[in-house]
């Protein structure tokens, strides 16, 4: 037993004493093996990981388009074509609708006949009207035959109180008689230019069955037709002028010193997409929309496209001076920001934003123009570029596009 004891004590290790040479040199090289893997991930395993599962965020602008007309304004607003001499027309009396003389989109002058109504009862109350002039008439008649004949019996009574044949009351009573006739031709007389008065209004009333166009204009809305019943203050259709219509934008408050009486505009309709108008401001509205802090301005075309219809939208760019016709018909520009251009070997480079991942192409810029440049040679206008591109970014590399 002692001797296996001897034995089992002399296979144990000795941890007091210093380690052998090779062990030590085994534990550096695995720590500098270590070191070097990590270094390794950090300088190349990262990227790669960023890249494919991280994706870097990029902010991004585009290349935009300029014309020499935009390059002139000082201040743009939006706004809506509206006519300004309008008329709703509506029938003075009440009636049916008899006969109508107009469509929708029609075009009218002045006094041109719209609608006619049924006159059964303006004409009854017409001969109604005379024959009630008729009667006062004759009743004035009547009582002027009934006076000329007192008078004559004044007369032969007066002729005899001066010879002393009758007494004088006789001639005081036909005296008192002759003053109630008066008051009675007064009253007959009255009556004759009462019903004569009645007469003209329903003679009026007769003209009113005919209903004319109060201004040139185009029929905007659809007219009643036969059958319908017409009131007073019911419109029974709407004109507007067209040679008046002018934009009415809203410019805010804070920029409204920008606009000036008579200053050129350029106008631009939705409804004819790549054509620009020159216009004219014609009236700065005198009163602010207090709810929205804005003016209404009034803009003239110089000539009015064809197309032109009320209500339609428009965008108005206030400019700085007008432009003259060659000026107006050069091409846009291409313009670069400034921000999206950066320096790769030996020349200017952006990065076009497609799908997700980054696109380098090369670009050869112009003059200065605000904060880009013309670009003579690049992509097109609305191409999305990398804003601010970084040192590390590389073609096609995916990117992710940082939100607003």
């Amino acid at each position: 037993m002692t001797d296996l004891r001897a034995d089992l004590a002399s296979l144990r290790i000795d941890r007091t004493g210093p380690p052998p040479p090779n062990r030590l040199l085994r534990g550096v090289g695995i720590a500098a093996l270590v070191t070097l893997a990590l270094v390794a991930v950090q300088s190349g395993v990262r990227p790669l990981v960023e890249e494919r599962f991280l994706k870097r965020e990029v902010a991004v602008t585009e290349v935009s388009s300029l014309t020499p007309s935009q390059a002139a304004v000082d201040l743009t607003s939006t706004g809506y074509v509206v006519p300004q001499v309008t008329a709703k027309v509506s029938a003075k009396i009440v009636g049916r609708v008899s006969k109508s003389e107009v469509k929708e989109g029609q075009t009218v002058k002045a006094g041109d006949p719209l609608f006619e109504f049924d006159g059964a009862d303006q004409l009854a109350l017409a001969a109604s009207a005379r024959a009630r002039v008729a009667a006062a008439s004759a009743r004035t008649l009547t009582v002027r035959a009934q006076r000329a004949e007192l008078d004559v019996e004044l007369a032969r009574q007066k002729r005899l109180l001066d010879a002393g044949a009758v007494p004088k009351a006789p001639l005081e009573d036909l005296t008192a008689k002759a003053s109630t006739f008066d008051t009675q031709i007064k009253a007959a007389d009255a009556d004759v230019h009462a019903a004569a008065a009645e007469a003209d209004a329903a003679h009026v009333q007769l003209k009113h069955l005919k209903l004319v166009a109060p201004i040139d204009g185009t029929v905007m809305t659809k007219p009643a037709v036969v059958g319908d019943v017409a009131s007073p203050g019911v419109p029974l259709l709407e004109l507007a002028d067209f040679s008046s219509m002018l934009v009415e934008a809203d410019v805010t408050e804070a920029r409204l010193a920008i606009v000036k009486q008579g200053g050129p505009c350029e106008i631009a309709l939705d409804a004819l997409p790549g054509k620009t108008f020159a216009g004219q401001v014609v009236e700065v509205g005198p009163k602010l929309n207090r709810a929205k802090a804005t003016a209404t301005v009034k803009v003239r075309f110089d000539a009015p496209p064809p197309e032109l219809r009320p209500e339609m939208s428009a965008r108005v760019s206030f400019m700085q001076k007008a432009l003259d016709p060659a000026q107006r018909a050069e091409a846009a520009k291409s313009i670069v920001p400034a921000s999206a251009v950066v320096e790769r070997g030996d020349g200017k480079v952006v990065f076009i934003l497609e799908a997700g991942k980054v696109k380098l192409v090369p670009v050869v810029t112009g003059e200065a123009v605000g904060t880009g440049f013309v670009l003579k040679q690049g992509p097109a206008p609305g191409a999305r570029l990398v804003k601010e591109p970084p040192k590390e970014l590389v073609d096609g590399q995916s990117v992710k596009e940082k939100s607003s």
